[in-house]
């Protein structure tokens, strides 16, 4: 168990904030890590730090000494994802001239990190979910099975029980997965957090980039605090670096941001609520509502449209027929 102590001390350094969701999440991280579960949910948004709650709880249990494999579900396509997670047998179709242990096999006694998991083709969830009952699957090409000892951490940025109701994943593997599920606040969420990140960035930076910044103007901080960081951490630490490499001033000040974040505290507070449209038939008017939201959605994401997707809980694909039908210009 030394090794997992050991995991428990880095992971305390890791999760920096005070927040009460953070500290209550930290308790869950452990509390989980030292537990036999075999199958861990991760909610949260894109750049809340699913992957680094995963390798934390790997890290805290008594896999440490193991692999921790990592797979996107996302990015890799649905033809290629049995061989990169189950392996192949040599022969088994055309191009196979070895055998590949997959990355299940590779993460034997230790865990699988599977982002993104409601990208997973439904076949394969059918796969995964009897792996999942049996501890047990097949090399592609395989007539034996081989059994594994393995941990398994999935995350998504979805609420998955909305795909099970648009027959999108697996009601029986969403259960299976639901046993344990951990939620990782959005940044927007976590108050003074986002100074205590910035603080822990910058002190990274410092040393990485031989800089003495002394920290964020006190402007800076109170727009960093007002701004909703659709990126979240990511964002956060992404933007931090940036201004690092690209600026010479020993304080991070205002006009380092970059357009999509205000510059002044007047343009970080909060916009009052647009008054009620009145006048015209029922299509007209929500046709400009649902006109208002998504305009207010593509400025707080800077006009990336996977982050303003994510933000209105809708798919890449749907903001884009909503972006058509609403005569909305895309760049």
């Amino acid at each position: 168990m030394a090794g997992a102590e050991r995991g428990m001390a880095d992971y305390k350094n890791e999760m920096i904030g005070s927040h009460p969701d953070i500290l209550a999440l930290r308790r869950l991280v452990e509390r989980v890590a030292k537990s036999p579960v075999r199958t861990v949910l991760i909610y949260g948004e894109t750049g809340t730090g699913k992957g680094l709650v995963a390798r934390m709880i790997h890290r805290a249990s008594g896999r440490a000494a193991k692999e921790f494999v990592d797979l996107n579900c996302a990015a890799i396509p649905a033809s290629l994802m049995e061989s990169e997670l189950f392996g192949h047998e040599r022969g088994a179709f055309t191009g196979a001239v070895e055998r590949k242990l997959g990355l299940v096999e590779a993460a034997n006694q230790g865990s699988i990190f599977l982002d993104e998991i409601r990208e997973m083709d439904l076949t394969l969830q059918a796969k995964l979910l009897s792996l999942l009952d049996t501890q047990q699957f097949r090399r592609v090409g395989a007539v034996k099975a081989t059994s594994v000892d393995v941990r398994f951490i999935a995350a998504t940025n979805k609420v998955l029980l909305s795909e099970v109701k648009s027959g999108k994943f697996r009601e029986d593997l969403y259960y299976r997965l639901q046993v344990v599920a951990l939620n990782i606040p959005a940044l927007r969420e976590r108050g003074e957090d986002v100074i205590s990140l910035s603080e822990h960035f910058i002190d990274r930076y410092n040393r990485q980039y031989g800089r003495k910044v002394r920290g964020l103007h006190p402007e800076t901080a109170e727009i960093f605090r007002a701004y909703r960081w659709p990126g979240n951490v990511r964002e956060l630490e992404n933007l931090l670096e940036r201004i690092f490499i690209l600026e010479e001033e020993d304080e991070i000040l205002p006009k380092h941001l970059p357009e999509r974040i205000p510059r002044s505290l007047r343009e970080a507070a909060p916009q009052t609520e647009a008054a009620p449209i009145i006048g015209g038939s029922f299509h007209e008017l929500t046709s400009a509502f649902q006109r208002q939201i998504v305009l207010q959605a593509l400025e707080q994401a800077g006009g990336n449209v996977q982050a303003a997707a994510d933000l209105l809980e809708l798919s890449r694909h749907a903001l884009r027929h909503q972006l058509i039908k609403l005569g909305l210009k895309q760049d």
